[in-house]
C-alpha cells in the first residue's frame, strides 16, 4: 500500500472507475425513477430536493474524480456532466404519466454540482500541493526536475554553469 493517498486520484485507472460509476450510477437514477410508485415510497424517507441533490453531487464528485487534469477542467467537467444528466432525467420523466419534468428539480441537480465542484475546486490543489510538499521532504517526487547540465557533460562547468571555454 502507497503511503502518499492523493496518488490514486492521478491514476488514469481510478479515473476510467469513477466514469463507469457515474455512468452506472445515473442509469440507476434513470431506472429506479421510472419505476411506478419508487419514488414515492423513497419520499417517505426523503424530501425530493434531498434526494436530487445528494444524488446528482455525489454524481459531480464521479465526474470530477473521472476526469484529467487541473481542478478548473474538473469541476467545469463536472457541472456540465450534471446539467446534461439532470436534464436528462428530466426529458426522461416528462415521458412517464406518473412523474413529470420539473424544472425545479433540475436546478436542484444544478446546484448540488456547483457545491460540490466547488467545495471540490478548493480541496483538490491543496490536497495535490500537500503531495508535492511531501514528496520533497522525502525525496520521491515524481515530477522532478531534471538533473542539470552538468550532471550529463564533463565539459559542463558546475560552478559557472557556463560551457567550457572549447564550447563557445
Amino acid at each position: 500500500m502507497t503511503d502518499d493517498p492523493a496518488r490514486i486520484l492521478l491514476d488514469p485507472g481510478f479515473q476510467k472507475y469513477c466514469r463507469r460509476a457515474a455512468a452506472i450510477m445515473y442509469l440507476l437514477i434513470l431506472v429506479l425513477g421510472s419505476i411506478p410508485g419508487a419514488r414515492a415510497g423513497i419520499g417517505e424517507y426523503a424530501p425530493s430536493a434531498v434526494l436530487h441533490g445528494l444524488s446528482y453531487s455525489v454524481l459531480a464528485l464521479l465526474l470530477f474524480l473521472g476526469r484529467p487534469g487541473h481542478a478548473a477542467q474538473r469541476a467545469k467537467t463536472a457541472v456540465l456532466g450534471v446539467m446534461f444528466m439532470g436534464a436528462g432525467d428530466e426529458f426522461v420523466q416528462s415521458f412517464l404519466s406518473y412523474r413529470g419534468a420539473s424544472v425545479a428539480d433540475w436546478l436542484v441537480d444544478c446546484a448540488a454540482a456547483l457545491a460540490a465542484a466547488a467545495v471540490l475546486f478548493v480541496l483538490y490543489p491543496r490536497l495535490m500541493r500537500g503531495r508535492t510538499a511531501q514528496a520533497s521532504r522525502t525525496g520521491r517526487l515524481s515530477s522532478a526536475r531534471p538533473a542539470p547540465p552538468s550532471a550529463d557533460r564533463p565539459d559542463f562547468p558546475a560552478a559557472t554553469g557556463r560551457p567550457a571555454s572549447g564550447d563557445r
